[in-house]
């Protein structure tokens, strides 16, 4: 089958690349508007960008011409929390989705517990297993949507004890989530374990 990219509106291109770029990691990101709501949503075009300092980027859309309100807080106030959900709180990650107007706070309405914050004032979702504390660092606009990929210096994470293992996560203790096309989400499969292959260093010499 071939498809042409330019007799798709935007609604059916969407549905065809969120089913092609799978699985997606899930950035479930808090924010503070500027009457100091607590917003909550998930976004799964989201990946890190730099490793020093490190750098996440979420690509964040538009309904009906208008930013997410996330979009909307972080570009007033330039701080936000990224966590990683576990497949405990999928259901939680999947109703935060639903659209609700600027003065409604979804940690609220799914009555989820919070920490505040350390180095911003934005707080984190206490049942979180990672919480990544960020400030605000550029903005780029693309395609015919104008989505805006937000990058963010991650200040300070917070992670579950018994997570961390000589510096790297134990992905299945961790037990994320991903996200695939639709309302659908998946869990960890079988993880193969090849045997590594010579890489440069990442720090400068």
């Amino acid at each position: 089958m071939r498809i042409d990219p330019a007799y798709l509106d935007a609604e059916t291109a969407y549905r065809l690349i969120t089913g092609v770029v799978v699985p997606r990691p899930i950035a479930w990101v808090t924010s503070l508007s500027s009457g100091g709501v607590l917003n909550l949503a998930p976004f799964s075009a989201f990946t890190f960008v730099s490793p020093k300092p490190p750098m996440l980027a979420i690509s964040v859309g538009r309904k009906g011409g208008i930013y997410k309100d996330t979009a909307q807080n972080i570009l007033n106030n330039e701080e936000y929390v990224v966590h990683i959900a576990d497949s405990s709180l999928m259901t939680a990650v999947h109703e935060s989705s639903t659209e609700h107007p600027p003065d409604v706070s979804e940690v609220e309405e799914l009555r989820l517990s919070t920490l505040p914050g350390e180095r911003i004032k934005v707080p984190r979702l206490a049942a979180a297993p990672i919480a990544m504390e960020c400030r605000f660092r550029q903005c780029l606009e693309f395609g015919e949507t104008r989505s805006r990929l937000i990058v963010g210096e991650v200040l300070v994470f917070h992670i579950r004890d018994g997570l961390l293992n000589n510096g790297k996560i134990e992905t299945e203790a961790l037990d994320p989530i991903a996200r695939i096309a639709g309302p659908r989400y998946a869990k960890l499969g079988e993880i193969v374990t090849l045997k590594p292959v010579f890489q440069t260093s990442k720090t400068e010499s």
